[in-house]
């Protein structure tokens, strides 16, 4: 079985977002709040991180597309773009994680949010 690709979003203890690609949510998540996930999530003033959205892609291509696109927004818009995701604000520590899956052809659809 081929393992998806996805696109994610951290909300980080500063209030800022990342946008990042992986093909493992959890372990992802983990590396993040452990420090050695990315330099941006390094710095203790944003950890702990929390996974608020992401989106399941069949290839690494289309998830990094969609990386690069979330990355080039400005924060008003990340927030726009979560909002219009079903991301509510302000942001509930019990909040799932929400993951839509775009492996399939047609329209995207809810997966289960993932355990995080």
């Amino acid at each position: 079985m081929e393992k998806n690709s996805y696109f994610y979003v951290l909300h980080c203890q500063d209030g800022s977002f990342y946008g990042g690609y992986t093909t493992d949510l959890n372990r992802r998540e983990q590396e993040h709040n452990q420090g050695v996930g990315a330099k941006y999530t390094k710095p203790l003033s944003r950890r702990p991180v929390r996974m608020i959205y992401a989106e399941a892609y069949a290839t690494r291509s289309e998830a990094t597309s969609a990386e690069y696109a979330f990355k080039k927004q400005t924060r008003q818009d990340k927030v726009r773009f979560l909002k219009k995701q079903g991301i509510i604000f302000p942001l509930q520590t019990n909040q799932p994680c929400k993951v839509m899956d775009h492996t399939k052809k047609g329209e995207p659809k809810d997966e289960e949010p993932e355990k995080l």
